[in-house]
């Protein structure tokens, strides 16, 4: 891994706009300015006055390119960090499914014995979505291995993922007295309301208990009703709350975007995918959990007709959000790149451009689509030139 000039870009910091350049150094930024570098460098690329933004961080994937975090495999996990620069994508939490104990568990041992290589999406931790969930709000969630939530279980899971779990979906009505929440909260893990039919009062406990998240806002929780508002309502009303997002405009509408936007705003949320292993393949049958599921025009079914994750690029998220929304390229980069860097506990060294921290960036050309992806320094994607 060589240094490299990235000039000529229009660098999207934490407070500001500014054109110049980023110096990297060894998959780290070592400086950002708007004159001329004060340091030698082995490359110099022109970025053609493109944004530079942080490398998209993708908070929950299950899958992509033929592979499932749930094959429990090296081949796998490597196969989905391998494509997600493709889709601006540069660290990831490989999430479960609810599945046989000794199937997740194997998944989260692989994990942990996950080595990176240079050019990949880092693989950050785990998002455990079940088997801690609502029967009434199973979505995809397997039914028959669903289990209420049990602080014995999870140690003995964190313990084998090499504490590697970042993030837990789970019902909150199903938690007794909040010990698995508040164990959660205890580690600096992020407890995340999913696959609930929890009331806005219940979730408004929950919260009060330890719950920061909402798992794929609108989807698999009770919405907005007069009389009851809901755990999507407290996404709107409590501040505590960060919201997960699938903004492909099928799991949520584009005016449903729009209203999310204007009451929760890019400070509390947190764009994802939610995809499964048919992204980036053709249309077709794949297995999720043991289920198959057919994917057609974009959408992933279960034979009954239920939504099950996506084939949505986080690429194509950002730029639904600006075409449903009207989002800033600094709105963007909190919502890919900034809030899940905080929620995950990773923001000394990712989310934002900033000197120390790693060179994940992201370049988008005005009207954002993704031109290349540097992992830590690492061209890992770049757009071909189309031909006249």
């Amino acid at each position: 891994m060589g240094d490299i000039l990235l000039r000529n870009v229009r660098i999207c910091l934490p407070e500001k706009l500014v054109t110049g350049y980023i110096g990297i150094t060894n998959g780290e930024i070592v400086e950002i300015g708007e004159d001329k570098p004060s340091l030698q460098y082995d490359q110099e690329v022109d970025g053609k006055y493109q944004y530079a933004l942080p490398g998209f961080i993708d908070g929950h994937i299950h899958g992509a390119a033929g592979a499932d975090t749930m094959d429990a495999t090296q081949e796998s996990l490597h196969k989905m960090a391998t494509w997600l620069p493709n889709e601006g994508t540069t660290a990831f939490l490989a999430t479960t499914i609810t599945q046989e104990k000794e199937a997740i568990e194997t998944a989260l041992e692989q994990v942990r014995l996950y080595i990176h290589q240079a050019g990949e999406a880092e693989l950050i931790g785990v998002h455990l979505e079940g088997p801690f969930v609502n029967p009434v709000k199973a979505g995809a969630q397997p039914l028959a291995h669903i289990c209420k939530p049990d602080t014995d279980l999870f140690q003995k899971w964190q313990k084998l993922s090499g504490n590697k779990i970042k993030v837990v979906t789970l019902a909150p009505e199903y938690d007794k007295d909040y010990k698995l929440t508040q164990l959660l909260a205890s580690e600096q893990i992020t407890v995340s309301a999913g696959h609930t039919d929890a009331s806005f009062e219940q979730i408004k406990e929950a919260a009060e208990q330890g719950i920061t998240q909402l798992t794929h806002l609108c989807n698999q929780m009770n919405g907005i009703h007069h009389r009851d508002i809901g755990a999507v309502g407290a996404g709107f009303l409590l501040p505590a709350l960060m919201s997960e997002l699938i903004a492909d405009g099928i799991h949520v509408a584009p005016e449903m975007l729009r209203l999310i936007y204007q009451n929760v705003g890019s400070d509390r949320l947190i764009l994802i995918t939610d995809s499964l292993r048919g992204k980036g393949l053709e249309d077709g049958t794949y297995d999720l959990g043991g289920q198959a599921v057919t994917v057609k025009d974009g959408k992933a079914l279960l034979p009954d007709g239920t939504l099950a994750g996506s084939m949505l690029q986080m690429k194509d998220a950002i730029r639904n959000m600006a075409a449903y929304v009207n989002v800033s390229v600094a709105d963007i980069a909190k919502m890919t790149a900034e809030n899940p860097a905080k929620q995950y506990g990773i923001y000394d060294r990712k989310g934002s451009l900033e000197i120390g921290k790693d060179a994940d960036i992201v370049l988008l050309d005005d009207q954002l689509t993704l031109q290349a992806t540097y992992c830590r320094g690492n061209l890992a994607y770049h757009k071909e030139e189309e031909s006249c």
